[in-house]
C-alpha cells in the first residue's frame, strides 16, 4: 500500500537522480565557487529587500524578498545529507546565513524612531506570535517542497513553496526587534524561523528517505550519524513544539478573556442604547475596551465588578472612550 502511494505521489518516470539533486542542493559540489558567490550574493539582496519590506510594512516587497532568498537551499541540503549520513557544511552555511540576515535586520533597524511600535506594523506584529497551525502549515510546506525538488515536473511550484515558508523576514523582523531592545518579540520571530526549518528539514529526510537517496556505506559510521540525526531532530522538535503549544493556548485563553470583557462592557453599558462597545483588546498584559458614548460614561466600578472571576486578577483595564453616537441615516431611494 505504502509503495503504492509513494508511485501515486511520486511517479518513477519523473523522479530526479541523486546526482541532480545533489548538484542543486549541496553548495560544497560541483562548482562551488559560483554556487556560494550566488548564494551569499542573493541571501545579502534579500535580505536588505525583506528589511525594507519589514520596515515600510509592504507585504509585497516581503514576498518579493522571499521569493528570491536561497536560504531553503541549504536547509533542504541538511535533509539530503541526513538521508545520505554524510557531512556537507550545509548547516553551518544555514546558521552564518542566519547571523547575517539577523544583523543586517538590526543594523537597518536604526532607520526606525527610538519611540516606534512594533506591534503596530503588521509585518512584525505577524511573525513574532507563533502558534501550532504556523507548524502545521510549515509541515506541508516542508513536505510540497521536497516533493517539487525530487519531481522533474513540479518544479514550477518552488516559488510557491519559497513564499508559503518563510525564511528571511523571520530572520529580519528577528534583528529589527532586537535593535529596539525587544528580546522577547525577537524570540518569538526565531521561533517562527525555526519552527519552518524543522519542517524543511523533516519533510526533505521523509520525502529523500522514501525514494531511497540514501547512500552511505560504512554501517558503523552511518549508524552513529543516525543516532545523531534522530536526536538533532527530536531536539529541534522539542524546541519548536513546546513554545508554540503554550503560546496557542496563552492566545485561547487570551481570546476567552476579551471575550467575556466585551460581555461584561456591553452589559456595563445596557442602560444607554446609544453607547457600544466598539472592541477588547489585549496588549502587554493590559486589557483594552474601546468603547463609544454620546455622553458621560457609567460607574467604572460597575465594569470592575462584572469583569471579575471573567479575567484573571490583577489585570489592568483600560477604558479607551470616543464620544459619539451612531446616525442611521436611512435607506437611498426612500
Amino acid at each position: 500500500m505504502i509503495s503504492g502511494l509513494r508511485s501515486r505521489v511520486l511517479p518513477p518516470s519523473q523522479r530526479r537522480s541523486l546526482d541532480d539533486l545533489a548538484q542543486d542542493l549541496d553548495l560544497s559540489t560541483g562548482d562551488t565557487g559560483a554556487k556560494r558567490s550566488a548564494f551569499w550574493t542573493m541571501l545579502t539582496l534579500s535580505a536588505v529587500i525583506a528589511t525594507g519590506g519589514v520596515l515600510t510594512d509592504s507585504t509585497a516587497t516581503v514576498i518579493g524578498a522571499m521569493i528570491i532568498a536561497p536560504l531553503s537551499t541549504p536547509i533542504m541540503g541538511i535533509a539530503l545529507g541526513s538521508v545520505q549520513q554524510r557531512r556537507t557544511g550545509a548547516a553551518r552555511t544555514v546558521l552564518l546565513a542566519c547571523l547575517l540576515v539577523i544583523v543586517l535586520g538590526t543594523l537597518l533597524s536604526a532607520a526606525l524612531p527610538g519611540d516606534y511600535d512594533l506591534l503596530s506594523n503588521t509585518q512584525i506584529a505577524s511573525r513574532t506570535s507563533p502558534g501550532i497551525m504556523d507548524l502545521v502549515a510549515a509541515l506541508a510546506t516542508g513536505f510540497a517542497g521536497a516533493v517539487a525538488l525530487a519531481r522533474r515536473d513540479v518544479a514550477a511550484v518552488l516559488p510557491g513553496v519559497a513564499i508559503a515558508i518563510s525564511l528571511v523576514p523571520p530572520l529580519v523582523v528577528a534583528g529589527v526587534c532586537l535593535g529596539h531592545q525587544s528580546v522577547w518579540l525577537a524570540l518569538g520571530a526565531l521561533v517562527l524561523f525555526v519552527s519552518n526549518l524543522f519542517a524543511l528539514v523533516f519533510g526533505g529526510m521523509v520525502i529523500f528517505a522514501a525514494l531511497g537517496y540514501g547512500g552511505a556505506t560504512d554501517h558503523r559510521r552511518t549508524g552513529r550519524l543516525a543516532r545523531r540525526t534522530y536526536v538533532a531532530m527530536t531536539t529541534l522538535f522539542a524546541v519548536v513544539f513546546v513554545p508554540l503549544a503554550a503560546n496557542t493556548a496563552l492566545t485561547l485563553l487570551v481570546d476567552t478573556w476579551t471575550a467575556r470583557a466585551k460581555q461584561a462592557a456591553t452589559q456595563w453599558l445596557s442602560d444607554d442604547p446609544d453607547a457600544t462597545v466598539t472592541g477588547v483588546d489585549a496588549v502587554s498584559r493590559t486589557l483594552y475596551v474601546h468603547v463609544r458614548v454620546p455622553g458621560d460614561l457609567p460607574p467604572i466600578d460597575g465594569l470592575l465588578d462584572r469583569l471579575d472571576g471573567q479575567v484573571p486578577d490583577g489585570v489592568p483595564v483600560v477604558v479607551d472612550t470616543t464620544r459619539g453616537r451612531r446616525l442611521d441615516a436611512g435607506r437611498v431611494g426612500t
